[in-house]
């Protein structure tokens, strides 16, 4: 079953105070069910009543209800625990407004023209899905207002295309990285590196990596690097 199916189970009853409180109710739920279906891991009863503006009461009604609709929900104890939905949940097709698609797909298109994010490919495809997931009189209204939004910016210095996958399987992933680096002075070496952060800034894409040949966490620049592989687990 759906998440919309599922939750419009959850709501199928009438609410104490009539349809207002129906309705209110329904918008709460199908967000509610939203939100733990992005977040996939524990949040706290109390973290859930502040977002939703509700008594922590309210959200452990709302969380029965999804339950009894047979969402596959679980809590867990300690730290980073909380209420989750199962791992094992398989998630249903995200359905876009136009509205909606046509911010996502606008940032998208902002970050491919000006080299924003080094995963261009990746991003992309994603965009692509984001479109298609749409209607066809959503996609026209989606055209429409892409021509009415524009951004200006400098866009980073260019990588090559396997850098920039490699760099992003490493990150992702959270892998080691053999990467020939070109530094400042020309000065080509070749190091064995564990990505700690993705920096953009400005017309440069900089990546912070921990260096265990030098010892040190060390700052290379996207583009000065020539060749990139993810090298697996080790001990770096």
């Amino acid at each position: 079953m759906s998440t919309r199916c599922q939750v419009g189970a959850a709501i199928h009853r009438r609410g104490e105070d009539g349809t207002g409180f129906e309705l209110k109710r329904t918008e709460r739920l199908f967000a509610l069910a939203e939100y733990l279906r992005g977040r996939r891991t524990g949040v706290t009863a109390e973290t859930l009543a502040e977002r939703f503006d509700v008594t922590v009461r309210t959200i452990y009604r709302d969380l029965d209800a999804l339950r009894a609709a047979s969402m596959p929900l679980s809590a867990e104890r300690g730290r980073g625990g909380g209420y989750a939905l199962d791992k094992s949940y398989s998630l249903p097709p995200v359905n876009f407004t136009a509205r909606e698609a046509a911010l996502l797909v606008a940032l998208g298109r902002f970050a491919q023209e000006t080299r924003l994010l080094p995963f261009e490919e990746t991003l992309h495809r994603a965009l692509d899905k984001v479109r298609s997931a749409l209607s066809t009189s959503a996609q026209r209204e989606l055209v429409g207002r892409l021509e009415e939004l524009a951004f200006i910016g400098v866009p980073s210095r260019p990588a090559a295309k396997s850098v920039r996958a490699a760099v992003e399987r490493a990150w992702f992933e959270q892998q080691p990285l053999r990467i020939v680096y070109r530094d400042a002075s020309g000065v080509v070496t070749t190091r064995e590196v564990r990505i700690e952060q993705v920096v953009m800034e400005r017309s440069e894409t900089r990546i912070n990596a921990f260096d265990p040949a030098k010892g040190e966490s060390r700052q290379f620049r996207l583009d000065r690097i020539e060749r990139a592989e993810v090298i697996g687990p080790t001990t770096l």
